[in-house]
């Protein structure tokens, strides 16, 4: 539209349209066709805006001239709106600024290495020169502050900044403002060992808070190898068990950091011999729990001497083997083996002077062990010399090592000074190297192992094969030779999702296990629940670009190839929390890693709604944002249209929660008290024989239930057995540790809900009473309603526990027709929910594992807390060479929410308490029982907790106030109960 033909009102101005100069004769025949134009554009206008509604009209001129119609400026198709009124609120802009979202540190520019960039890439093509390693250990063990060491001796760019800048790995703000990790960060560093030979080490620093331990499942499940951190002060702690256990069950190679061994210098002040015993009590510590869950009996011992265990100052820059320390030595003396001398720096090992040997034996009352001798006195004179006289003790220190400080380096305060010179005495962590080369296996060796334990499918096809050899080369080359004919094994196991910068999207992390993979490549996308039966959990993507992570910056590549970790983009839409990536050209034949198996569970939930209910789809895409970060996190909606979201505990459901509001839904969200998840389960034998008809009277099942053998639940949960082993190998387990009779151990149908879930349905039926071909026919229909009913009980829709279900009798219809899924499931269900509710039923509450570390005059308030909250402590004991005493307790999880507050409260914050989930316990009283009357705002006696409970779950989740057992119980069942009088207190 030119701008010159039209006044600020819209009025044409412009030139006449059909000016007539030259006075032709055919003016009046002109004006007459222009007359009748107008008027017949005139009634198409009226018409239009009869049917549009819009006052528009066509102003003549006196010369018979017109207004063109928006129509006619801005084309026909173009709608237009005329508004006279100014609806936008004042408070809104016109033109609304572009909302940058920033809740993490990350950067884009590449900072300056030590190591090309290209060489690093080289790195990755060679698998045997990759450590894949996991660094995990208690909460404030100094993890952080260990790969800050590394980046620091890596990047020119971040060494010699303030300790305030550093923590590189905490990129989130809210890391850095609770000073807590709270998700694992992935780095990728080239390190050089001893002899100065370059590896790739794949680093990931991963949180120390028990409630963040899904984070280090997702870690460990792409690793080779796990350095386990342990405080020298502290020793080994609540998490550090735990960690070792679930790296061994991992499968995964474990190596130890006695980490922060300053503290026992300044802080605790410890004569060297007494430090030694210390850091001795430690390892056998640790020794004794990995001997309990090791299942290897090869498996060499914790040790300084067999080289897995290292020590490291990450505040002070020094971290030293016996290796390393004993190559110091060589270097300043000269003609000394390293080896051999590093051999003899631990344990019982004493220096004769006068003969210049090694014996066991002390050769006098004053001797000290080598360790002491050679190791700790040094370091202690070093500490002592800087932190005291240190004006005229530094520079004669520094002549001895062997250290030039400068002039401006000299007059630092004395932690920076003295940070200084232990980085320089120690120089690069090469200890810290050695021991991941030598005890860390790399893709290539640990190939087999790995995939055994990661991969569903069978370990001899020729794609387990692949992934057994880690060979990059094989996948990319052949696809291009054979094209669409070669099925190439591109293999990548995905375990995490880190959000983009603005949240919108994720990138997804994972570990190539065979072939390469291409930017930009068409790949197949398997879910977790993807079956060769049920292929509705795939999806087909393109990989957008691949970077290397590198916490706070990313380093862009075109190809990865095995035994790598590498971060994805573009593919995050089908991925909830794990997948399996192959080739879009690989056969049928390809079966999905396992899903992590954590080693704890989300028990914690609470409720959410949005503060606008109009504002309900942003909450939702934010709940399915927030449960792709959280690798343990579920949410799920209740019967009642509740939203749920459950974690492991209130620091992680706090964090869960900011990045709800904050960062994926950017709304204001309410949400309810916190709560517990419940378990039902039976404590007697069924008093009757329970039967259910189905609809069309045609079939009839008879069932009881009865409690599991004690820890035969756990078991199944932790697959020590699982249901797919051969019926011969099933019957063998059970008959042999929990003393079942043979015929009814090979008789187990399934476990449930799901495959590893703690309930047993068995069929206890007789062939001379029972047709066992039709019974069969129904297996899969009985074993599913079986499976609905654990999964939601009859006392408050909540789980099933411990008990064993007995197929007693069965009558079932010859015809097909009347023994379809939609007559028997319902019916099993119904006839598993009578047998349970005629087993007296119980409640079940999660327990949490608390463990308190406090001063010994608060040790009584420690007590006291627990015990208003229906704690009992198991054991308190001082900590060796401290101060301190550790208290170790059990506390029902719902009675823990502001224990850490009351506990800090009652000691005068002194007390540090970390809690997690333990094991299940049933709930005193009868859950059942119609004479307890539950008031309003009254504390409940100890026995009627069970009913308390349940009443309350059922009112919240929208269900009747009692439990009726006519939902259950066919009429001739219900006769049969009346004439057996065993109604007792159940409702009708």
């Amino acid at each position: 539209m030119d701008a010159d033909l039209y006044d600020e009102f819209g009025n044409y101005v412009g030139p006449e349209l059909d000016s007539d100069e030259e006075g032709d004769d055919n003016d009046n025949i002109d004006d007459d066709d222009d007359n009748d134009d107008l008027e017949r554009e005139e009634d198409e206008d009226m018409e239009q805006d009869d049917d549009d509604g819009n006052e528009m009209q066509v102003v003549l001129h006196e010369d018979k001239k017109y207004y063109p119609t928006p129509e006619e400026i801005y084309g026909p198709e173009v709608e237009t709106i005329v508004q006279e009124e100014d609806t936008q609120p004042l408070t809104e802009p016109i033109v609304a600024p572009v909302k940058i979202k920033k809740f993490s540190m990350a950067e884009q520019d590449l900072p300056t290495t030590t190591y090309n960039m290209e060489f690093l890439a080289d790195l990755m093509d060679t698998p045997g020169l990759i450590r894949n390693v996991t660094l995990c250990g208690h909460l404030h063990h100094g993890k952080t502050s260990f790969v800050d060491c590394l980046f620091e001796q890596t990047h020119v760019d971040i060494a010699g900044k303030e300790e305030k800048d550093l923590r590189y790995t905490d990129i989130l703000f809210t890391e850095q403002e609770r000073g807590v990790s709270i998700k694992s960060t992935p780095v990728t560093v080239v390190m050089q060992d001893t002899k100065n030979k370059s590896f790739l080490m794949n680093v990931i620093d991963t949180p120390g808070h028990v409630n963040f331990s899904d984070e280090v499942t997702a870690a460990l499940r792409i690793s080779d190898g796990a350095v386990v951190f342990v405080d020298a002060a502290e020793g080994v702690m609540l998490n550090t068990e735990r960690l070792i256990k679930h790296a061994l069950q991992e499968k995964v190679a474990v190596t130890i950091c006695i980490n922060k061994i300053d503290r026992l210098i300044l802080e605790l002040k410890l004569p060297p011999t007494d430090a030694y015993y210390k850091l001795r009590h430690i390892l056998d510590d640790i020794n004794s729990i990995v001997s309990l869950y090791t299942e290897d009996e090869d498996a060499s011992l914790i040790s300084p001497i067999v080289g897995n265990v290292c020590f490291a100052s990450s505040y002070y820059r020094f971290c030293f083997t016996l290796k390393s320390f004993a190559q110091i030595y060589s270097d300043t003396y000269g003609g000394i083996n390293e080896k051999e001398f590093a051999r003899r720096l631990w344990g019982d090992m004493y220096f004769n002077s006068k003969t210049r040997k090694f014996t066991k034996k002390a050769p006098s009352n004053t001797a000290q062990r080598s360790f002491v001798e050679f190791i700790l006195e040094p370091l202690y004179k070093i500490f002592a010399q800087i932190v005291g006289d240190v004006d005229t003790c530094i520079p004669q220190v520094c002549d001895e090592l062997g250290i030039h400080l400068g002039k401006e380096e000299q007059k630092l305060n004395i932690k920076p000074l003295l940070r200084l010179v232990c980085s320089r005495f120690f120089g690069s962590f090469t200890g810290f190297v050695d021991m991941c080369i030598e005890h860390v296996p790399s893709p290539q060796d640990n190939g087999k192992s790995k995939i055994e334990h990661l991969y569903t499918g069978p370990s001899d096809s020729e794609l387990a094969e692949e992934m057994f050899n880690c060979d990059p080369e094989a996948s990319f080359e052949l696809f291009i030779f054979f094209k669409k004919n070669f099925q190439g094994p591109l293999m990548i196991h995905t375990t995490k999702l880190y959000p983009t910068n603005d949240a919108t999207c994720f990138h997804v992390f994972g570990r190539v296990m065979s072939g390469t993979l291409h930017a930009n490549q068409e790949v197949r996308i398997l879910g977790e629940n993807y079956t060769l039966q049920d292929e509705e959990d795939s999806r087909f993507g393109q990989v957008g670009r691949l970077w290397i992570a590198e916490a706070r910056y990313k380093i862009e590549v075109n190809r990865v190839s095995a035994g790598n970790w590498i971060l994805i983009e573009g593919i995050d839409q089908p991925i909830v929390k794990t997948s399996t990536i192959t080739d879009v050209s690989t056969n049928d034949e390809v079966y999905i890693f396992r899903p992590l198996k954590f080693n704890t569970s989300s028990v914690i939930k609470i409720a959410v709604e949005p503060v606008n209910p109009s504002e309900l789809p942003k909450m939702l895409d934010g709940l399915r944002k927030v449960n792709k970060s959280y690798p343990l996190l579920t949410t799920k909606v209740e019967e009642s249209g509740e939203h749920i979201v459950l974690g492991t505990g209130e620091l992680y459901l706090d964090c869960v929660m900011h990045d709800l509001r904050k960062v994926y839904s950017e709304i204001d969200i309410k949400v309810a008290d916190p709560v517990v998840s419940f378990c039902e389960t039976v404590v007697e034998t069924s008093s009757l024989k329970c039967f259910a008809e189905t609809p069309n009277k045609k079939n009839k099942l008879t069932m009881i239930a009865e409690p599991l053998e004690k820890g035969l639940a756990e078991d199944i949960e932790n697959e020590v057995v699982q249901i797919t082993w051969p019926r011969k190998k099933l019957g063998e387990f059970f008959q042999t540790k929990y003393d079942w009779d043979l015929l009814a151990a090979r008789s187990i149908w399934a476990f449930g809900p799901d495959a590893t879930g703690p309930n047993i349905l068995v069929d206890d039926t007789l062939p001379s009473e029972v047709d066992k071909t039709l019974l069969s026919a129904v297996k899969d229909s009985i074993v599913q309603g079986f499976q609905w009913a654990t999964r939601e009980g009859p006392l408050c829709d909540e789980p099933i526990r411990n008990v064993k279900f007995k197929i007693l009798d069965a009558m079932i219809a010859g015809e097909p027709i009347h023994r379809g899924g939609g007559q028997i499931i319902p019916t099993a269900r119904r006839v598993a929910y009578s047998a349970f509710l005629m087993a007296t039923p119980r409640m079940m509450e999660p327990y949490y594992f608390v463990e308190v570390m406090a001063p010994a005059d608060c040790v009584s308030a420690v007590y006291t807390v627990l015990a208003k909250r229906r704690g009992h402590v198991t054991q308190d004991a001082p900590v060796p060479g401290s101060p301190l005493y550790t208290i170790k307790a059990f506390i029902p999880a719902i009675d823990s929410f502001g224990f850490e507050t009351d506990l800090r409260t009652h000691t005068q914050g002194q007390a540090f308490c970390l809690s997690v989930f333990h094991h299940w316990q049933i709930v005193p009283g009868d859950p059942l029982d119609k004479s307890i009357i539950i008031r309003p705002l009254e504390a409940q006696p100890a026995t009627h907790l069970a009913r308390e409970f349940m009443i309350k779950s059922r009112r919240r989740k929208g269900l009747s106030e009692d439990v009726s057992i006519n939902k259950f119980f066919d009429n001739p069942m219900l006769l049969e109960l009346a004439r057996q009088d065993v109604l007792l207190n159940y409702p009708m």
